[in-house]
């Protein structure tokens, strides 16, 4: 019976990690207007997805302190298949936020967001293992 209840909590705990989301993870974004870049850390919130700035980086690549620590840069993020999300996405060098598209291919996020009629390309972000 021992056995029966080990092999059963590995088996829910395996299905657990199996039905991880692909872009859940840390992501380094690329530099902003400013040359500033940070590390996001994409997890689940709720039923969507959110990335949280865990570090921020200036233009010479030095950990810089940033009111935006701790701040949802991606939010009301879902899956749309074949590695495509919408959501919104927060830029912090323009204090906006943006209806977005992410493409996930391989270890890269091509991120590309609008406001009204204004479109933003976001850049390609590295996932971080």
């Amino acid at each position: 019976m021992k056995k029966i209840a080990i092999s059963a909590m590995a088996l829910l705990f395996s299905a657990g990690v199996a039905m991880a989301d692909p872009l859940e993870g840390m992501w380094r974004t690329t530099a902003d207007d400013n040359g500033n870049s940070g590390l996001i850390k994409v997890a689940p919130c709720g039923a969507q997805l959110c990335g949280t700035l865990i570090k921020s980086y200036d233009a010479t690549g030095a950990e810089t302190e940033s009111d935006n620590i701790g701040r949802n840069i991606i939010s009301e993020t879902v899956a749309q298949g074949d590695g495509a999300y919408t959501g919104m996405v927060y830029s912090p060098d323009r204090d906006k936020t943006y209806k977005s598209k992410l493409q996930m291919t391989g270890n890269t996020l091509k991120v590309r967001g609008c406001v009204a009629f204004i479109c933003r390309d976001g850049g390609t972000w590295q996932k971080v293992n």
